[in-house]
């Protein structure tokens, strides 16, 4: 029996090792419950949903720490080239959503942000500052698509709705000879600086007002400030890159959903709210 045992131990020792350290992420739980008590006396009928909430984010970082531990620790490159896919398709689908107006709006989000945070990690590789290895790409790839995903979604929104409430401007500019990019430029412009504002303010503000994920994390981990801030320079550099491709990439593979090819609108992107 005792042999039995020491073998269980030993066969389940990953997972033993596993629900020891979640024994301070559970600890945590005493905030949310915080927050469901607080709900609850407002009335506020968020109960049900941050409970949700802290489940499913709990279940995906559990299974996706499982997924990346492996990747980690294969030699092949494929699988970087998998996760990174992974994560364009969902956020490509995540974006579409926000932008749910816009025809093909999931197709459309996801090629800008393939193509935004693809260019720059492979400048970043190029350039050596990260290696291709599992443990650098894929949390670099995360952050980069996490950001895009957001400005792009936002870009592609606003440039729909910005169109939609200048309608009468923009089919007056096509009937005097004008192209759609011409015809619409203004509100590419306002649609790109409202969506890349908050990355920008982001650059401006950080270490001043809090410090990021990624400094923090290094911090925390033993690294040296002065590391953790190099690789933050670097973190916010390739983001900015990153987000201004993707955006701007999405005005252009929206116009062909605007427009016809007799350079006339499809008001029917434009009747529903």
């Amino acid at each position: 029996m005792d042999l039995n045992l020491a073998s269980f131990f030993k066969d389940y020792e990953w997972l033993i090792e596993y629900l020891k350290r979640m024994v301070k992420p559970a600890a945590a739980l005493a905030v949310v419950l915080l927050a469901v008590i607080l709900s609850y006396s407002q009335n506020l009928s968020l109960e049900g949903e941050m409970i949700y909430s802290v489940f499913r984010s709990f279940l995906q970082l559990s299974v996706i720490g499982f997924v990346l531990q492996f990747i980690f620790s294969q030699e092949n490159s494929g699988w970087i080239v998998l996760a990174y896919l992974f994560m364009v398709s969902v956020a490509g689908y995540t974006a579409g959503q926000r932008a749910k107006h816009v025809p093909r709006g999931k197709y459309v989000a996801g090629v800008s942000i393939l193509a935004g945070t693809s260019i720059t990690m492979f400048l970043l590789v190029v350039l050596n500052v990260f290696p291709f290895t599992p443990r650098y790409i894929i949390p670099i790839a995360g952050m980069m698509v996490g950001n895009a995903m957001t400005v792009t979604g936002v870009t592609m929104k606003q440039l729909r709705d910005d169109i939609k409430m200048q309608l009468n401007l923009v089919e007056t500019a096509l009937a005097l000879g004008a192209t759609p990019r011409q015809a619409t430029l203004q509100q590419v412009k306002r649609a790109l600086v409202i969506s890349l504002s908050p990355v920008l303010d982001s650059c401006k503000t950080v270490g001043l007002i809090s410090l990021p994920g990624a400094m923090t994390g290094m911090i925390m981990g033993g690294a040296s400030p002065l590391e953790a801030i190099q690789l933050q320079i670097v973190v916010m550099n390739m983001m900015v890159g990153a987000a201004t491709v993707s955006s701007i990439t999405s005005t252009y593979l929206c116009w062909p959903s605007f427009f016809t090819n007799a350079y006339q609108l499809q008001t029917h992107v434009f009747s529903s709210d």
